[in-house]
C-alpha cells in the first residue's frame, strides 16, 4: 500500500512553486469589500508579470466599485489542496489608460484584448504585500512565504 503523505516543504520551495502557479493558472479568486454592500468574491482571468497580478473587468462591476471605495484585497489560486492566497491593495486602470507593456501581456495570455470591446472595462493591478502557500495542515505553519512585500526566501 502506497502513502500519500505530505511533505512539508520549505520556504523557497514553496515560493518557487507559488510563482510557477502565478504564471501558469489562468483564474484567480478575487474578494473585495465595501463599507455600505460588504464583502463580495469573483473569480477573473489574471496575468503575473513578476511583480504584480493584473486582472480586468467591466468598469461597472462590484469588483471595481468597490477597489475605488475599499483597496484592499484578497486573491486566491483555486485550489484548496495546492493554496496560495495573496492580499494587497489595488489599483485601478481604465482600459485606455492602463500602461501598454501590460495591456499587451494581457492580450498575449488570453486571446482578448478589452481595449477594443464595446463598453469601459478597467485593469486591477494588485502589487502583493503578503503570500501564503501550503499544502494540507503539515504546511501550515510558516505558510507566510511574503511579509511585507518581500519574498521570505
Amino acid at each position: 500500500m502506497e502513502t500519500t503523505a505530505i511533505v512539508r516543504r520549505r520556504t523557497a520551495e514553496r515560493m518557487r512553486d507559488a510563482l510557477g502557479r502565478l504564471v501558469s493558472e489562468r483564474d484567480v479568486w478575487v474578494a473585495t469589500a465595501h463599507p455600505d454592500h460588504g464583502p463580495h468574491q469573483v473569480p477573473l482571468w489574471f496575468l503575473w508579470d513578476g511583480r504584480a497580478v493584473w486582472m480586468c473587468t467591466g468598469a461597472g462591476s462590484v469588483t471595481v466599485r468597490n477597489v475605488r471605495e475599499e483597496p484592499r484585497v484578497r486573491l486566491s489560486l483555486p485550489d484548496t489542496a495546492d493554496v496560495v492566497l495573496l492580499q494587497g491593495e489595488a489599483e485601478c486602470f481604465p482600459d485606455q489608460e492602463v500602461p501598454e507593456g501590460a495591456a499587451e501581456a494581457f492580450a498575449d495570455k488570453f486571446g482578448w484584448d478589452p481595449r477594443g470591446e464595446e463598453g469601459s472595462f478597467v485593469y486591477v493591478r494588485v502589487v502583493p504585500s503578503t503570500a501564503r502557500a501550503w499544502r494540507g495542515e503539515p504546511e501550515l505553519r510558516g505558510r507566510v512565504i511574503m511579509r511585507d512585500g518581500t519574498w521570505l526566501a
